[in-house]
């Protein structure tokens, strides 16, 4: 693996070396002996080199030097001084050379990458726990997103149908409503005429001298709960009466039929509606 970085920063620093020997063998050789201008050739690759060497030697032993590093990178931008001051003064092609004066220092960057991928180096089986760990992770993401998806889609079905079951009794109590309210009027209606309320009025219970009995409309709403059968003996027709008499005639005026029937209701009494409503015409004849 460390191939990947180390052979590209050593065939960089090779071809930096030898530009840089190259440079300096044309530029001072028209200066100096040809001798002068190798060792100086030589020196700056040598001291390049020589402290390259030394870093790679710390890094091997887990250790590091500023000073070393300082050194290298003196070098590295020594030659690429060069080869930058070479470029400037070439009476042709100046353009090329300057273009690649950027290669020492393009070396020394390849080695500090190379170095912190040393560093941060990893074992085979660390990197296959790394990852297990990560496929684990996504293995759980994906299943929450299904169970989250599950539900949202059961969640809506669950609610569709409620609201589809809401809607359908809606309409049936809409139905029923506007049948109640048509025979409702009906019956009102027919207690408001004249002629038939004298109808009904002769058969609903006997009539004493003087006085019409009032037809009730039948009850329509809310009825009271009915006490558990066994919740007390049956009242008889007599003690019904009594305590509907009692119940009429505790307020002033007296109270209406459906006012004594929530009344007595409410005091705990049971009867049926129709022995109810049976002493109440009774006790007002």
């Amino acid at each position: 693996m460390n191939a990947k970085t180390v052979l590209p920063a050593v065939a960089m620093t090779a071809v930096s070396m030898v530009l840089t020997l190259a440079v300096v063998m044309m530029w001072l050789g028209t200066a100096v002996p040809w001798p002068v201008a190798l060792v100086v050739g030589l020196g700056i690759d040598g001291g390049w080199l020589a402290t390259l060497a030394y870093e790679r030697r710390l890094a091997a032993q887990g250790d590091h030097s500023n000073v070393v590093t300082a050194v290298g990178w003196s070098f590295g931008l020594l030659a690429a001084g060069v080869l930058v001051a070479h470029a400037l003064t070439a009476d042709h092609s100046a353009g090329a050379w300057l273009a690649v004066a950027w290669l020492p220092i393009a070396a020394k960057a390849l080695w500090l990458v190379h170095g912190m991928w040393e560093r941060t180096a990893l074992t085979p089986s660390a990197l296959g726990a790394i990852r297990g760990i990560q496929q684990e992770a996504r293995d759980e993401a994906a299943v929450a997103r299904a169970r989250l998806r599950a539900e949202a889609a059961t969640e809506e079905t669950r609610l569709t149908a409620v609201t589809q079951a809401g809607s359908r009794v809606a309409r049936v109590q809409a139905r029923t409503a506007d049948t109640l309210a048509g025979a409702w009027s009906t019956l009102e209606r027919a207690r408001a005429g004249e002629d038939t309320g004298r109808a009904l009025t002769s058969v609903t219970a006997r009539v004493t001298p003087g006085v019409t009995s009032r037809w009730d409309l039948p009850v329509w709403g809310p009825t009271e709960q009915v006490p558990a059968l066994d919740a007390g003996p049956a009242l008889t027709d007599a003690d019904l009466d009594a305590l509907v008499d009692t119940i009429r005639h505790s307020q002033t005026p007296a109270l209406s039929y459906r006012e004594m029937a929530n009344r007595f209701r409410a005091a705990g009494h049971s009867a049926a509606e129709f022995r109810l409503r049976a002493a109440w015409k009774r006790v007002v004849a």
